[in-house]
């Protein structure tokens, strides 16, 4: 009777071990801006982003020019305006610098809205491959390398990236 109840102990044990193993999942990485990178699609978009911010850039220095300008003359001028015209110049100054760094930031915001309204497209194409690749291997999680969190440690298989690059019939 003991040993009846020994091995059915061991079994159960073995058994409970066998599902712990089985639970335990698999992780792999990618380097997912790297691999948007190299897509044949993102060679399209750096012309259409560089196009789009030139506008930008050229009202920022148009209005550069303009601050310089009104700048100089009120150096020049300085001295023989009255405090009222003096105080009226330096106003006009203060609220071109203002404009100038407003339109700045919102040249920004915009510049990054397009970009990434460009780019969304790749990276769901390129999110999508990572997914097939993933469910292939058998990975439950996928972690992008690029991020700036550089894997510590990592095995060769580990890396996913040559897989999803031949997903996407990167080279």
């Amino acid at each position: 009777m003991r040993n009846v109840f020994k091995v059915t102990l061991i079994a159960v044990g073995l058994l409970f071990a066998g599902q712990v193993s089985r639970a335990q999942s698999k992780i792999g990485y990618v380097d997912f801006q790297g691999l948007i990178g190299q897509m044949p699609e993102a060679k399209a978009i750096k012309p259409q982003i560089d196009a789009y911010q030139k506008q930008f850039v050229d009202q920022l220095t148009a209005m550069n020019n303009e601050l310089q300008t009104k700048g100089k003359a009120y150096q020049d001028q300085g001295k023989t305006m009255t405090d009222a015209v003096r105080a009226t110049k330096q106003t006009e100054l203060q609220d071109l610098q203002k404009r100038m760094q407003d339109y700045q930031t919102d040249a920004q915001q915009k510049v990054e809205a397009k970009s990434n309204e460009l780019v969304k497209p790749l990276a769901d194409k390129a999110t999508a491959a990572v997914k097939e690749v993933a469910k292939a291997k058998n990975i439950a999680y996928v972690i992008d390398s690029s991020r700036g969190n550089p894997l510590l440690v990592s095995g060769p298989a580990d890396d996913l990236t040559a897989d999803v690059k031949a997903k996407l019939g990167i080279k």
